[in-house]
């Protein structure tokens, strides 16, 4: 369901109610009363203009359905995602009208999953346009630099169906940009089955110890702080800049776990 287009066709309907009883309907009337739809249309208009306008140009929130941004986010997480940060964007076709930022790696980035674009994904940008993204026996790097990680401890959650997973977290440094992110020992680097034919396929190699790829202009590379939960760049490939969303930056509800409210996203 495309809420946006939606919000869009109740913000003509009403606004054109609105305006057709103001300069036709009205005058007819002498006085009388409003029909139902008329007074509804006045009424929810101005509440739906507000509604689309910030959550097209301002701030939008989503829900966290997955596991594969683990510790950073958790399953149940509303978050609030900043739709200016990387340029004003008219809504509904998603065309950029105003340049303001690039993504940087270690942003967590919303974006309009490649493989269906009406699903929205959340992952972290680990490479911009013209990077050479390695993974290599679960090790990150970037134009041939290890990403530092420093081993924090164990860390053990339970999946839907009541599954107990034990990883190991790190704290990962992109460029200077430290987070935590999860690894499974028990897992390996690729799952080659779950690989896409993708297009800018043949920008990446695969091998036993895990991928490299190019980054192509205009498009990131995403992975989930849960390495070895998440299907992200490496198995359906670049996110282009047309279908990013905006960044995340705070967790404004989650109803399982209230203390997580009002934490800062990075």
């Amino acid at each position: 369901m495309d809420f946006a287009l939606i919000m869009f066709s109740l913000l003509v309907l009403t606004g054109a109610v609105w305006l057709l009883d103001k300069y036709v309907l009205k005058s007819g009337r002498e006085g009388g009363k409003e029909p139902w739809w008329v007074e509804y249309s006045k009424s929810f208009f101005p509440v739906i203009l507000a509604v689309f306008f910030l959550r097209s140009f301002l701030v939008e929130p989503f829900k966290i359905p997955s596991g594969s941004m683990i510790p950073t986010l958790q399953v149940g997480d509303f978050i609030l995602v900043n739709k200016f940060t990387y340029g004003i964007r008219l809504p509904i076709v998603s065309q950029k009208i105003v340049q303001i930022n690039d993504p940087q790696r270690g942003d967590v980035m919303v974006f309009h999953y490649p493989e269906n674009p009406s699903v929205d994904y959340i992952k972290r940008v680990v490479g911009v346009p013209g990077d050479t993204v390695e993974y290599r026996n679960k090790i990150l790097f970037i134009n041939g630099v290890e990403q530092v990680r420093k081993l924090e401890g164990d860390y053990n959650y339970v999946e839907s169906g009541l599954n107990f997973v034990h990883t190991e977290r790190y704290t990962e440094n992109l460029n200077e940009h430290a987070h935590s992110m999860l690894v499974n020992p028990e897992m390996p680097p690729l799952h080659f089955d779950a690989i896409a034919d993708f297009s800018g396929r043949d920008q990446c190699i695969y091998n036993d110890e895990g991928f490299r790829c190019t980054v192509p202009s205009g498009q990131y590379f995403m992975l989930g702080d849960n390495r070895d939960n998440s299907r992200d760049s490496r198995y359906w490939g670049f996110v282009p800049d047309r279908q990013i969303v905006g960044k995340a930056f705070l967790v404004w509800m989650n109803f399982g776990e209230l203390k997580r409210i009002g934490l800062s996203i990075h």
